[in-house]
């Protein structure tokens, strides 16, 4: 299954959110950062509706509340070259691909890589991602 646009994380705000405002859980050969957001469903105070902020025009359409979006980082000083970079990425895509049902809804991830997400098996991998997963907040049984 492809990742449609509004799955990625794309602006750079989003992926320092994940990283300043959720919490991570390490899998060996890369790092999932996890953080729910808060448009998820909560209820917004009245005081707060009735004063709206003017916006600028975005490139992006907003993000539907139940959606759940994924980012991936795979740096040249932690995992080597653009040859190994893209592999890496890569290979953490498809891993979320195949499992992103396990992901409750209305969650950010990141994804960083570290050298050794090259050296492992695939199978280990999946097997550390869906360990990952189950740790989530409001997770789903595998």
């Amino acid at each position: 299954m492809r990742f449609r646009r509004e799955q990625h994380l794309r602006r750079q705000g989003d992926f320092k959110a994940v990283r300043e405002q959720g919490r991570r859980i390490d899998c060996g050969a890369y790092t999932v950062w996890y953080r729910v957001r808060a448009d998820r469903g909560e209820i917004v105070p009245a005081a707060a509706a009735t004063v709206a902020p003017v916006a600028k025009p975005s490139l992006f359409p907003p993000t539907p509340p139940d959606l759940v979006r994924v980012g991936f980082v795979a740096s040249t000083a932690a995992v080597g070259n653009a040859v190994q970079r893209n592999r890496a990425r890569r290979r953490l895509r498809a891993i979320v691909r195949q499992h992103q049902q396990l992901v409750p809804a209305g969650t950010d991830l990141l994804l960083v890589a570290r050298q050794a997400v090259n050296r492992w098996d695939s199978h280990e991998l999946t097997e550390k991602f869906i360990g990952a997963c189950r740790r989530l907040p409001g997770a789903k049984d595998a």
